[in-house]
């Protein structure tokens, strides 16, 4: 079976999947999943959604890390997530600064232009219509909505902020966290 982007859901990491930490999240032991984080991944796996991520890691660039401790974090997350019935299928991270201009930090869309490519054959100007993209940060939002990806706020990491200071994109469904989307988005497919 090809990928399809109709049983795709595109997912941020820090303060979605995983403790967000205003020094960044920089080893193993400082990735520790949100409660219930990883349980939402397995039932939408369950129910047959393949799940993407798009991440900014400037981290990387900065020195704070390597690639092999961002490697290791991504194992983690994995091995956490298959005794639970879950997967993530593919990760896509941006290493840059703002200072770079690169085309795939988010807010810019790069990162989705690939998950477009990677999951839908197509060259529309919204090949990711109808997708859902959860984040807790406006430029989460903002990097979707630029190819039609369906805006998905969750009010853990940065989402109470990123609440508070509105500007959200239009039709922004808001959910207390991953497990309030995806029960959302199974029951009534927001």
């Amino acid at each position: 079976m090809s990928p399809s982007s109709s049983k795709l859901i595109i997912l941020d990491r820090d303060g979605v999947i995983n403790e967000d930490r205003d020094d960044y999240v920089k080893s193993l032991d400082e990735w520790i999943p949100l409660p219930r984080s990883l349980e939402a991944i397995a039932l939408l796996n369950q129910a047959g959604y393949q799940i993407a991520v798009a991440t900014n890691q400037s981290g990387l660039s900065r020195g704070y890390f390597t690639i092999n401790d961002l490697h290791a974090m991504h194992s983690k997350m994995e091995s956490l997530l298959k005794p639970l019935g879950g997967h993530i299928d593919s990760i896509f991270f941006c290493p840059h600064v703002d200072s770079h201009q690169c085309e795939c930090r988010k807010p810019a869309p790069g990162l989705m232009k690939e998950i477009a490519l990677r999951y839908k054959k197509n060259d529309s100007n919204k090949p990711l219509l109808g997708v859902p993209v959860v984040g807790d940060s406006l430029r989460d939002l903002q990097a979707g909505i630029a190819l039609g990806a369906t805006p998905h706020l969750v009010l853990t990491g940065k989402g109470q902020k990123t609440l508070a200071n509105g500007n959200l994109p239009e039709g922004t469904q808001i959910h207390a966290d991953l497990m309030a989307f995806t029960t959302a988005h199974l029951e009534n497919k927001v």
